[in-house]
């Protein structure tokens, strides 16, 4: 169902199928046999290249189609493919149909291959004004740490878990500028606005009582300071609480405003792009201030 929706909407290659759908390989080309063979789907060649599409169905098979198609449209899942098959779309536009994004795809692949890409979080992370104090809530191992420290005059990692600030420490190691501190998000280890900013990145979902980890955070920034937060939007993958212990299925805008104090305010929600080649929920990005 999920394949000849996607091939119905554009004729897609199997790689196409594996990164707009999230599925194995041999599962898409085991059922694509199927689909061809039962004449839902057509292939035509392009010297080495296969490429599917959905064959148009008649008769009964077009109306089963129709019940079928509008029943799925209906599941949030759908609308999760759909994004993702457009990035794959995207990426196929820029990088193969055009000159220009040919021309880009080489630049690209030239300057990782002479310079890398570890001084591009660097380089932007210079912009921020002066030298803040910033703290990381839930900083896990630490990576996050070590590309602050450069532009911050003091930054804390802090966690609840001691096997995470275990690792986090052999990584900061030798860094002067960075401490670590142990606590959860809804009982901060902070002084009263003794932070310029804060960075909460994949940790929201795992923290029961949101209200009062804002509260704790509008405590912990002083007046005018910023809480950068990255986390899942919304999304029905309910085994996730059960797996990995997620505390909520992502949020919305809404959500995050639902539970901000009056201390707070959203300043912005930026939907982020789904990335075709991970497996997870799409992600967001928010800016949320301490008036």
């Amino acid at each position: 169902m999920r394949l000849l929706c996607a091939l119905e909407r554009e004729e897609l290659s199997v790689g196409e199928l594996v990164q707009a759908l999230q599925i194995p390989q041999s599962t898409v080309s085991r059922h694509v046999k199927v689909l061809t063979t039962q004449g839902w789907v057509s292939r035509r060649a392009e010297g080495s290249a296969s490429w599917l599409r959905m064959a148009e169905p008649e008769g009964p098979a077009r109306a089963l189609w129709q019940v079928v198609r509008d029943a799925w449209q209906a599941d949030p899942q759908a609308l999760e493919d759909v994004e993702r098959l457009e990035a794959v779309l995207e990426a196929r536009s820029v990088d193969s149909h055009t000159f220009f994004g040919r021309m880009h795809a080489q630049w690209d692949a030239l300057r990782t291959e002479l310079f890398g890409t570890s001084f591009i979080l660097p380089a932007l992370l210079g912009l921020l004004p002066g030298d803040p104090v910033v703290a990381e809530l839930g900083c896990g191992t630490g990576p996050n740490l070590v590309a602050l420290a450069p532009v911050a005059s003091r930054v804390i990692g802090i966690d609840r878990e001691a096997r995470m600030l275990d690792a986090a420490r052999q990584r900061v190691e030798g860094i002067p500028n960075v401490e670590l501190r142990q606590g959860g998000l809804e009982d901060l280890p902070l002084h009263d606005a003794e932070v310029d900013a804060a960075l909460c990145v994949l940790v929201l979902h795992h923290v029961p009582d949101l209200r009062r980890a804002f509260a704790e955070m509008a405590r912990a920034v002083r007046p005018g300071g910023r809480i950068a937060i990255t986390d899942m939007r919304r999304h029905t993958r309910t085994a996730y609480r059960d797996t990995m212990g997620h505390a909520h299925l992502g949020f919305a805008a809404e959500d995050i405003e639902r539970a901000l104090p009056g201390q707070l305010a959203l300043l912005r929600y930026t939907e982020l792009p789904p990335d075709p080649d991970v497996r997870g929920p799409a992600l967001f990005a928010a800016v949320v201030v301490r008036r």
